[in-house]
């Protein structure tokens, strides 16, 4: 059986964004090297994904004008 890896671009496509906006993640250490180019099974993206943190963690921008 054959194993297959993502790149860059399938991993835009599963999680449906730009190939640029993954560029600029820190993604997990890739599971294979094939040359220079960096290859994920499914499994760890799917793992690396789930354990991100959710939209508007941290609380975003501070306000200018705080009120007391």
């Amino acid at each position: 059986m054959t194993e297959r890896y993502l790149g860059v671009t399938d991993i835009a496509k599963r999680l449906g964004i730009s190939a640029a906006a993954v560029s600029a993640y820190r993604l997990p250490e890739p599971d294979a090297y094939i040359g220079r180019t960096r290859g994920w099974k499914a499994e760890t993206i799917d793992a690396w994904n789930a354990s991100r943190p959710g939209r508007g963690v941290g609380g975003g921008r501070p306000r200018k004008n705080p009120k007391e």
